[in-house]
C-alpha cells in the first residue's frame, strides 16, 4: 500500500484535510483526486492507489469539511441518500474554490514533479468531483483533467472556451441522473476542439466506475474508461 498522510490546507474561513498518497518511487507528478458525494472513503482510496501505482502523487480534499468534516458514506442506499442531502446544502462555488486551494498545496509539495508552465499536476475526479475537475480546468491551473459524469458540466459548455489544458470526460449513456440528451450536447460542444475528448459508455449508469458500490459498479465499461484515463494521463502528465 501507498504512503499516507493527512495535511491540512489553509482556505479562507479555516482549514481542512487533504489526504496524500505517495507512490513507491517517493515523488512523483501530482494528482488533485476530487471524490464524489460518499467523501474520501474506500473507494477514494482504491482509486488513490490505481494513481500512485503508476507513478503519480495523489491527493484528495475533503469537499464537506464545512458541513461535516470528515465524511465518509456507505455505498448502499442509506449513505446515498444521506450523501445526497449533505451534497444539496452544499455550495458548489465554494467547493470548486477549497479544491483549488488543495491543488496549489498539491504542486508545492516537495515530493511532486515540477513540470511545465501550464501546469505540474492533473485533476481528475468522480461524480461531483468530476463537476469541480471542470470548472477547476476552466481556472487552466492543472496540466491535464479528467472529469468522470458531472453533472454540473452540460448546464456551464460556455467554460469550454476558457479551457486551455486537455481534457476528457466519461460519461454513461443510461446515466439517469444526467439525461443522455445533455450528454449529447456535450458531444457536440466538445467536437472539433483538439484538447478535448469525450468518452460514453452507452449502457453505464451513473457512477459505474465505483468498484465499492454494487449498486452502480459495472465492471466492463469501467475498465474501459479507466484504461483511456490512464492513458490520457500518460500522456500529458507523464511519470
Amino acid at each position: 500500500m501507498a504512503a499516507t498522510r493527512v495535511e491540512q490546507v489553509t482556505v479562507p474561513g479555516g482549514a481542512y484535510d487533504l489526504t496524500v498518497w505517495l507512490p513507491g518511487s517517493g515523488g512523483g507528478p501530482g494528482v488533485l483526486l476530487v471524490p464524489e458525494i460518499f467523501g474520501v472513503g474506500d473507494y477514494i482510496h482504491a482509486v488513490a492507489e490505481d494513481l500512485t501505482g503508476l507513478g503519480y502523487v495523489v491527493a484528495a480534499p475533503d469537499l464537506f469539511w464545512r458541513l461535516s468534516p470528515g465524511w465518509r458514506a456507505a455505498h448502499d442506499e442509506e449513505g446515498v441518500a444521506r450523501s445526497l442531502e449533505l451534497g444539496g446544502r452544499l455550495d458548489f462555488e465554494q467547493s470548486v474554490a477549497d479544491a483549488a486551494g488543495g491543488l496549489r498545496h498539491l504542486m508545492a509539495l516537495p515530493e511532486v514533479a515540477r513540470g511545465e508552465a501550464t501546469g505540474t499536476a492533473g485533476i481528475l475526479g468522480f461524480c461531483l468531483g468530476g463537476s469541480i475537475a471542470y470548472f477547476l480546468a476552466a481556472q487552466n491551473a492543472a496540466a491535464a483533467v479528467v472529469s468522470f459524469y458531472g453533472s454540473e458540466v452540460p448546464g456551464r459548455l460556455d467554460l469550454l472556451d476558457a479551457i486551455e489544458c486537455p481534457l476528457q470526460f466519461h460519461f454513461g449513456g443510461s446515466d439517469p441522473y444526467i439525461p443522455r440528451a445533455d450528454v449529447a450536447e456535450v458531444e457536440k460542444a466538445v467536437r472539433g476542439r483538439p484538447n478535448a475528448e469525450i468518452h460514453v459508455e452507452e449502457q453505464a449508469g451513473h457512477a459505474f466506475h465505483n468498484r465499492k458500490a454494487p449498486m452502480f459498479h459495472d465492471p466492463e465499461p469501467a475498465a474501459r474508461a479507466w484504461h483511456r484515463a490512464e492513458e490520457f494521463l500518460a500522456r500529458h502528465l507523464p511519470v
